[in-house]
């Protein structure tokens, strides 16, 4: 079983940051892509941004720009910098990893339990 536990959510006003962080945990052989997604209230679970473990990303559009998204390998940790935040990205953010698991690498695709980040105007 893998662990994923999310941190950094909170309130802030429109044009501020936040910083999430979320480390995997558990019997872990390999953490491959790490991701985070959100999901605001009566709508889809979206991508906001993923990371391979060579480092390439990828980024929605509505946050090109404004969020970065990076990792450290040693510590199964992903992050992500959110700068210049809009009302529009208020939703429970989740953090999401693949990879293989164990003495056998077997694969897994775990999920985080959430946080919120709610930007005021």
């Amino acid at each position: 079983q893998v662990q994923l536990v999310e941190s950094g959510g909170g309130l802030v006003q429109a044009g501020g940051s936040l910083r999430l962080s979320c480390v995997a945990s558990g019997s872990i052989f390999r953490v491959n892509t790490m991701a985070w997604y959100r999901q605001a209230p009566g709508k889809q679970r979206d991508l906001v941004a993923d990371i391979t473990r060579l480092g390439n990303t990828n980024y929605a559009d509505s946050v090109k720009g404004r969020f970065t998204i990076s990792r450290d390998n040693a510590k199964n940790t992903v992050f992500l910098q959110m700068n210049s935040l809009k009302p529009e990205d208020t939703a429970v953010y989740y953090c999401n990893a693949d990879g293989l698991l164990g003495i056998f690498a077997e694969t897994f695709t775990s999920w985080g339990q959430g946080t919120q980040v709610t930007v005021s105007s």
